[in-house]
């Protein structure tokens, strides 16, 4: 992970740090240990320098540390993208390195990883459920109509990102939606009905759990902007929140940032439609959109 993301890096790097000081070891006997220099050690417990799979074994087994999950997710954030069960590496993302930002690159890296996220959506349907239509239309409305080209591309790296809900094991996934997420027509009826039947598709897969946050709930905490929380089991430690601006990402690691919106975010769960009467809001909206299309069809005849 010579340069892989930044965010990453600080994570790896923090949660080796507490390995050496469970071990009971000072950052230069660790150094010893393993044969390298202080400095080396250092650079990686702060992030500032990456560090390959091998180095990050060769760390552990000074540690003593013989847990074999938590193992395979140090090597996962150590590696360019995660491991798979077969020793593989996913790193699809890097051929569109010309394409995406850093800050994208950094957030599918955390996505690809996590073994659980927690979002709230208060504008439009989260990527991991977009379908090719309705992903060719936000993007389209977020950059301001770019090339077809630069479309399709992201359109791509929307659908490549939904291969975590695939996974084996697949990420578990805990959504709130606003009621205007299902309300706003993004890219006309028949994109959003196709939208809503994917939705409700995700939504009945067992590890994802969808909640709709009615427009009679009035005003609530989740109207400052959407966010995700990512975690990475079985480390508390490493779960990162990630808030999206026009222009950048912010990831927020404090303790403090971490349980403020955790506890926000089941507050919203709280308040929001029980999973299963959720999937019926959204079908009951998708039949108010076909039904439109119908009376539209008509009309034209």
């Amino acid at each position: 992970m010579r340069n892989g993301p930044a965010v990453r890096r600080r994570k790896l790097g923090a949660e080796l740090r507490r390995q050496r000081e469970t071990a009971g070891l000072t950052s230069r006997q660790a150094a010893t240990a393993v044969g390298w220099h202080q400095s080396k050690v250092s650079r990686i417990e702060t992030g500032r320098s990456g560090v390959k799979p091998a180095d990050v074994v060769r760390l552990l087994d000074a540690y003593e540390v013989v847990d074999a999950e938590r193992r395979a997710l140090l090597a996962a954030l150590c590696s360019p993208g995660p491991a798979d069960r077969d020793g593989t590496r996913n790193t699809w993302w890097y051929a569109y390195d010309d394409l995406l930002p850093v800050g994208y690159r950094d957030f599918i890296s955390l996505e690809s990883a996590a073994s659980q996220a927690r979002t709230l959506e208060t504008t439009v349907v989260p990527g991991l459920f977009q379908t090719p239509d309705y992903a060719r239309a936000v993007t389209r409305a977020a950059l301001g109509d770019p090339p077809d080209e630069q479309v399709e591309e992201l359109v791509a790296v929307r659908m490549a990102r939904q291969s975590v809900l695939r996974g084996t094991p697949p990420m578990r996934l805990c959504a709130v939606l606003d009621e205007a997420v299902l309300r706003r027509t993004v890219g006309g009826p028949e994109v959003m009905a196709g939208q809503l039947r994917k939705l409700w598709e995700f939504g009945a897969l067992p590890h994802v759990s969808l909640h709709v946050l009615p427009f009679a709930q009035g005003g609530h905490i989740g109207i400052t902007g959407p966010f995700v929380i990512f975690s990475f089991s079985p480390m508390a430690d490493l779960d990162v929140v990630v808030l999206d601006h026009l222009t950048s990402s912010n990831y927020l690691e404090r303790k403090e940032d971490l349980q403020a919106y955790c506890t926000a975010f089941e507050t919203l769960r709280a308040r929001a439609l029980p999973h299963d009467e959720s999937l019926n809001f959204i079908s009951e909206i998708n039949a108010e959109i076909i039904t439109t299309i119908d009376a539209e069809t008509r009309v034209g005849i």
